[in-house]
């Protein structure tokens, strides 16, 4: 409240106060609105660095899409009613690499930045992948040989295929809802949540090195474990002698032509959360959908192998995903250097994260969706198969 008693213009926006937004409770609703739209208020984050310069062309009118409806679920949904259904904060569909469709909820503008939750480890797979392109990662080799401090945990015997492809064989589970098992000392680790009294918190890498392998070997089914991503990002940041955020800068952000600076959120000793922590604008997430569906190259430049980007949408074991818990809601799914396919004629794949974060390319329809979203639950099966219906309409309605 103001000094006169009114409410805030915060307030008056958002319905709580700034005030009211903690870290203990930022993930949570009504606070994750505003709170997924502004990490870098609450965690500490690393730059990402766009080329100066650039500008943002202007947003496009989504009317004509959003009056549409669709049958799913053996009812009609309206495309509108199904953005409000699964919480969207932004959506953008290109077609044939230009823009057609931007939706914003109220107090989201195109230069508004948001987290991508773990559609960041799709991300940081590019990133391993433009070290792929360049030679200097084996994706056959050992984890502990790019980073010996691992290798007394689950990791020294496991690859650098195993930990893109979720198959390391890790006593580790995301019980996003614990606040006191592993996941919630693992989100202390990366400051994502308050310590607890006579609690330490580790530094990534410290809680990296404690994660002890399950029962299975490596290469076994897939198992998704946020801490492998993170591993990713360590690796990445060894082979290429660079800061995380500065590498990623020079070789995929201003190559890509993102508009606005990314940034990603990182630990307390600068380490990058490559498994959950990137926030960017909905037009820059989806440029990067567009790069992939032009087998890695953007504005006429490789940005990194066409053979990185064919294994990615292609191959992974069908086998590992059948036997693994994803199964459930994705049941032709496969899952590739942390990017999913859906098994669809269409040859469709996507980046996801917790809380509605989508981007999702459909070859066939030459179609790229980038989604953010504060849904209030972070796992919700079923509205996964309602965005993936809903991906599914635009590719018929932009066609």
């Amino acid at each position: 409240m103001t000094s006169n008693g009114r409410p805030s213009a915060f307030e008056a926006n958002y319905g709580f106060a700034r005030s009211d937004v903690r870290l203990d409770n930022w993930r949570q609703p009504p606070w994750n609105v505003w709170a997924f739209r502004h990490v870098s208020e609450l965690i500490p984050t690393a730059r990402i660095a766009a080329t100066p310069g650039l500008i943002e062309d202007p947003p496009v009118d989504p009317g004509d899409l959003l009056r549409q409806t669709f049958a799913v679920g053996g009812e009609t949904a309206g495309v509108v009613d199904v953005l409000r259904r699964t919480s969207t904060d932004a959506l953008v569909v290109m077609k044939s690499g230009r823009v057609v469709a931007d939706y914003h909820a109220p107090n989201f503008t195109a230069q508004s930045r948001h987290i991508l939750f773990s559609a960041s480890k799709s991300v940081t797979s590019i990133v391993a992948g433009i070290l792929y392109s360049d030679g200097l990662i084996d994706f056959d080799e050992t984890i502990s040989h790019y980073v010996p401090e691992l290798k007394s945990s689950a990791y020294s015997d496991a690859s650098l295929r195993d930990v893109l492809d979720m198959r390391v064989s890790l006593d580790f589970e995301e019980t996003y809802q614990d606040p006191r098992g592993d996941f919630a000392r693992y989100r202390r680790a990366g400051l994502l949540e308050p310590s607890v009294p006579g609690d330490t918190p580790d530094s990534l890498i410290v809680f990296l090195a404690s994660l002890q392998k399950g029962a299975g070997d490596h290469g076994g089914p897939f198992h998704y474990c946020s801490p492998n991503s993170d591993v990713l990002g360590l690796v990445i940041e060894r082979a290429s002698g660079q800061r995380f955020a500065d590498f990623a800068a020079a070789r995929l952000w201003q190559p890509l032509g993102a508009r606005q600076d990314a940034y990603i959120t990182v630990d307390a000793i600068g380490s990058a959360r490559t498994g959950g922590g990137f926030c960017m604008t909905p037009r820059d997430l989806a440029r990067i959908g567009e790069m992939m569906r032009l087998g890695g190259i953007a504005n006429g430049r490789r940005i990194v192998a066409q053979d990185w980007v064919s294994d990615t949408i292609a191959n992974g074991s069908a086998e590992a995903w059948r036997a693994g818990k994803f199964v459930e809601w994705l049941p032709e799914g496969r899952y590739r250097n942390k990017w999913y396919q859906t098994g669809n004629a269409s040859g469709a794949f996507f980046a996801l994260g917790i809380h509605g974060q989508y981007l999702y390319v459909n070859p066939r329809a030459e179609m790229v969706v980038a989604k953010f979203s504060s849904q209030p639950e972070p796992v919700d099966n079923d509205l996964k198969r309602l965005n993936l219906a809903l991906f599914d309409t635009l590719a018929r309605l932009c066609c």
